[in-house]
């Protein structure tokens, strides 16, 4: 990366681990691009959290699924901010439970949009300026659900075991060109839309006997990007305290 100021785009990041890795990159010195979809409040707390700490950033608005967008929100950030040299993938969608018997193709193309779909656009979107800079960092945040293989959620671990796929490939095509793709796989990772849900079961299975946190996650996206993870690409990071 040649860009003296360092900027980070993080999509999906008005809350849970997003924002978790929207703050902790701004603490480091990156310049963050806040992506949100509808939660404008979020995104506004999280860039003022980022500023009141001494960091720079700003929110943008984008549906990250859709092609005329994602273009768009690239070369908004590289207008507002500068280009972009550390692309976070983590925005989602919902990952409803579904049986076998009930599994349609849409179920599918649903969390395909999100984990296979979304990362194409925008790793396109950011190609332009990588290659002709000569470095750029793709961080995809994956689950350790392929692990776990669990029951109803087959469209979900599917599109994100996919995800994982483009991930190796991705890293020996453009390795070439000094960009890194990795992955990282947390664990359940309780945030904002789990309040309320029963964890004593599922942290009585992890090693570390405690659930894993945002900032967890964050600490080893922010590795990632950094300059210290300038030799590794291809690899998928498993954040869950030893669960699987």
């Amino acid at each position: 990366m040649t860009s003296e100021v360092k900027v980070a785009l993080v999509t999906g990041a008005s809350r849970g681990l997003g924002a978790a890795i929207a703050r902790r990159l701004g603490a480091d010195g990156w310049t963050v691009a806040v992506n949100y979809h509808a939660d404008s409040g979020g995104a506004a707390q999280v860039t003022g959290d980022i500023r009141a700490a001494g960091g720079r950033a700003e929110a943008f608005a984008a549906d990250i699924t859709d092609e005329a967008a994602t273009a768009g929100l690239v070369g908004q950030v590289a207008e507002r901010l500068g280009p972009v040299d550390a692309l976070v993938l983590n925005a989602t969608g919902p990952q409803p439970e579904v049986a076998v018997e009930d599994l349609t193709w849409q179920a599918h193309l649903d969390q395909l949009t999100f984990f296979v779909k979304s990362p194409t656009l925008l790793v396109q979107a950011c190609l332009p300026s990588w290659k002709a800079r000569g470095g750029g960092r793709v961080i995809q945040i994956g689950s350790d659900i392929v692990d776990r293989a669990l029951p109803l959620m087959s469209a979900y671990i599917a599109a994100k075991g996919a995800q994982e796929s483009i991930t190796r490939s991705w890293a020996r095509e453009l390795g070439p060109h000094g960009i890194t793709v990795n992955l990282v796989a947390p664990g359940w990772i309780p945030v904002e839309r789990h309040a309320g849900l029963e964890v004593d079961d599922y942290r009585a299975e992890v090693p570390l006997r405690r659930m894993g946190t945002p900032e967890d996650v964050a600490a080893m996206v922010a590795y990632l990007a950094s300059d210290q993870a300038a030799f590794i690409t291809g690899e998928r990071i498993t954040v869950n305290g030893g669960h699987t």
